[in-house]
Formats: structure tokens, sequence, C-alpha cells
């Protein structure tokens, strides 16, 4: 396939930050035109991946861009903005066809906080056992929030600190997997990571800082040991770290572009990195070796990338209104669906994966996937992995919507957080009744996770366990 030379590097547009000064956050006035929330393609912005070509730079937004496919109840004028949108699936088989259908998944806002941060935020993120929030913004702060054991609209998060030490805008944040007490890393503008101890301290942790980029930390991701980390920096590097002594295990020459987005697989033996060059690339994280190159006919930015829960496959969001699955085992790596119904062509959005419960038509409740994300109209939407149906539409936002995160109350009930750049955070929480499954393509074999993989003719062994596996299918 030919493709079509990388844009020219960018400039390192920030001086090296100043360690030997007390940390304290910096705020930077640069005008609402020049706001830095996470993820706008700008050399000079914090978050900013405008990557797109000259000739389309002048592409305005499309309001409310839809898949022709999906059939939507129209919004009144009248109402708020605050009520969510379902998408429904025709029942006419089913002896109660004449009843209003049901809907396949639905999620109902439980409070919004509207002013969480000073500036946009970039990302939000639940802990691993879903007892703390996390938000970065622009701002270069972090707030850790508790998540209620009961939640309820009179009920919103509380607020137990924020965190202030890095000289410019927070990128993106990760927690380790081992706790509790859980660690927090953040990735910043100032070049720097930082370790975190959120319940115990309102300062770094040693051995902060991690230094070694020369430009902008763009994402990272811990390893599920929590013993490593993964970086992307507008530098065009990935970075291995060893979180216990701060230095760089692998320097991978990754992209000819900012990497924008990174991720370990569940068993740690691999990496995944994506860039605006368009291109994702699959790394050994042992030897350092790229196993595997994925990319799009029309090559568009890549924006950020999240391996399934199953290790097989890899979803990654495009500057052309898509999110890509991409099974890049085997000799061919291939796009094995597309997600569509979103805006986005100009901004850096993240979502995840996550699970719903179905009944199907012999009255089984089972778990199915679904793919989260945000949206550049202010809209947040999930979509059914097998089908790829927008299962449903959350509308609340008055701007872009930069990070979603996926997580599960006490109760079992599944919350959804949603950040962007109108600096809310909206707390989403799932209707409790499981819906009955009338469009499911998933067998069992689904299920089943190799523990060796073939990529390119080489063998990969992945620790998987079955058990802990999501239903994520590699239909075509």
């Amino acid at each position: 396939m030919d493709l079509e030379p990388p844009p020219a590097k960018r400039r390192r547009t920030t001086p090296e930050p100043d360690y030997s000064s007390q940390p304290q956050a910096r705020e930077r006035d640069r005008g609402d035109d020049r706001d830095r929330s996470r993820r706008h393609y700008s050399s000079s912005q914090s978050r900013s991946r405008d990557r797109t070509r000259n000739d389309d730079r002048d592409r305005r937004l499309s309001y409310r861009h839809r898949s022709p496919s999906v059939d939507y109840t129209p919004r009144s004028r009248s109402h708020s903005r605050r009520r969510s949108y379902t998408h429904t699936i025709s029942r006419s088989q089913s002896p109660d066809h004449l009843r209003p259908p049901r809907p396949v998944l639905s999620f109902t806002e439980l409070f919004v906080l509207p002013s969480a941060h000073a500036r946009g935020i970039t990302s939000a993120k639940f802990s691993p056992d879903h007892t703390l929030l996390a938000t970065a913004s622009a701002d270069a702060s972090i707030n850790i929030y508790s998540v209620p054991s009961q939640l309820t609209p009179s009920q919103p998060f509380k607020l137990l600190r924020t965190l202030r030490a890095h000289l410019a805008g927070v990128n993106a944040i990760s927690w380790s997997p081992i706790g509790p007490p859980y660690t927090l890393a953040s990735a910043s503008d100032d070049k720097s990571i930082l370790l975190w101890s959120p319940l115990s301290s309102d300062f770094p942790i040693p051995p902060s800082p991690l230094v070694g980029h020369s430009n902008y930390v763009y994402s990272l991701a811990f390893s599920p040991k929590g013993n490593m980390l993964v970086s992307g920096s507008y530098d065009e590097a990935v970075f291995l770290w060893d979180v216990r002594s701060a230095k760089i295990m692998r320097q991978l020459p990754a992209h000819s572009d900012p990497v924008s987005g990174v991720d370990f697989i569940r068993d740690g033996t691999m990496v995944c990195s994506c860039a605006s060059d368009g291109l994702i690339r699959i790394w050994d994280a042992g030897t350092g070796q790229c196993l595997k190159t994925l990319v799009d006919e029309n090559r568009k930015a890549v924006t950020a990338v999240r391996f399934s829960p199953n290790g097989k496959f890899v979803l990654a969001w495009t500057l052309d209104n898509c999110i890509r699955l991409w099974k890049y085992m085997g000799a061919d790596g291939a796009c094995v669906k597309t997600y569509q119904g979103h805006v986005n062509n100009k901004y850096s959005l993240a979502g995840t994966f996550g699970e719903y419960n179905v009944v199907d038509e012999d009255g089984v409740e089972k778990r199915e996937a679904f793919v989260v994300s945000g949206s550049e109209d202010g809209d947040i939407l999930l979509w059914d992995v097998n089908s790829k149906e927008v299962l449903w539409r959350g509308v609340g936002h008055k701007d872009v919507v930069l990070s979603v995160d996926y997580g599960r109350a006490k109760d079992g009930k599944g919350l959804l957080v949603s950040v962007g750049k109108d600096r809310q955070l909206r707390l989403w929480v799932e209707d409790a009744e499981p819906s009955r499954d009338t469009n499911n393509d998933v067998n069992s074999k689904d299920m089943d996770v190799d523990n060796e993989v073939d990529i390119d003719g080489r063998t990969v062994k992945m620790e998987i366990k079955r058990e802990d596996t999501m239903s994520i299918v590699g239909h075509a």
C-alpha cells in the first residue's frame, strides 16, 4: 500500500521545567480561543489534535452527525439537554409486539458538577475498585473524588483533595492495578510524569518525577503488575519505564508524528501505540520489537488506542468520525468492526469497553460488551460490539466530550463518567432491569482466549484467564 509521507516534525514549544522550586500549579491565561484542554491538535496548545491535512483544515464540525442506519427519537426543543436518548430494536417477532419496545441499554444522569476544574477536563478514570475517581485538567491540577457506596442525586462525589505539582496542563492519568492503596500516574505538558498516593499525600511520591521525554507527555498506561509504565509523547517516542527506579527500560522510536495513545495488553507482554501519522503499532514489551503495524487506507490521524479485555483486538479512535476494532493477530491485521454515529474530526477523544446484561429469547440472562465514547457535539454514545448498533446516546454536555470511563457501583449498576471542554463532570447510572437480547450473534467460541497468538509468523505467549475475559467478538 502506498502511504503518503508523514508531516514535518513538530517543534518543541515549551521550555524545560524547573523542579528546583516548590511544585506549584501555574495557570496560563492564553484566552478562550487557545484553551489547552486535552486533545486539540495545535503546536501551541496542550491537548491540541487538529492533525487533518491542509485541504480540510477549514472543515466545520458537523452538528449531530449520525449514522443513517440508526433511528433516533427526535428531541423537543423545549426539553432540557439533560434528557438522554435510547436506541430501540423492533420486536415484531415477539408475542407482545404491540407493546412499546424496551431499550437494549439505557443510562440516567444522576448528577452534574458544573465547574469541576478551572479549565477543560482532559481525562477521568475510576480506580480499579471503583471507589475513587480522578480527573485531570488543562489547569495543571488533578481532583480526587470519593465514590459513595449509595449513589443518589443528593449525594454526589466528595472531593477528597486536589493534587497540584505539574507546571503545565495534565494530559493523561492512569491508575496502577495494584492496591489498595492505588498509585496514580499523571502525564503533563511540562514533559514529566508524576506518581501520587492520592489517599495519603497532596504531593508526588518517590521516585517522581520521571523525566526523559523532550516534549509534551501526551498519554500513559500502567502494566498489569504495576511495575512498568508506557508513555507516548510529542517527541514521537514511546518509553517503557521501571516504576520503582524511574529509569527508562526501553526507548522506542515509534512514529513520525506525536504519539497520541498507548496501552498495555492485560498480561503485560505487549504494548500498542498510535500517532497522528495514522499508524497503530504493536510492540513486544520485553524486547522492544515492533510486531505489527496497522494502517487504514485513508490514513487519518489515530488519537487513542485500547486493547480489548480479551487481548485479541485493538480499539482505535480516528479523526474521520470512526472508531475501529482491529484484529492484529495473524499474518494480516484487519479492521473487523467500524463504529459510527459520533462526531470526531478535530479533537482527541477517548473511551473504553464496558459490559451490560441482556436476556435472550429463552429468558437466560448474560453479559455482552459495548464500546463507549464521547463526541464533539457534546453527546455520549454506546455501541454494541457485535452489531455495531448505537445502544444509547446521552445528551447533556455543552461542548466536546473528551473522556468517558466506565465502572460499577457496589450494587452492581453500571456507571459512566463523562468530562470535557465545558469543565463539567457528569455521572450516569445504568437502568437496573436487564434488557431482552434481540440481536445476539455471540457464541461460546467468542469467550475462548488462546494462550499463544501468532503475529506475522511469530508466536507470542499470553497469560489470560478465561473467566476474566469479556465477549469481544471477531466477526467481520
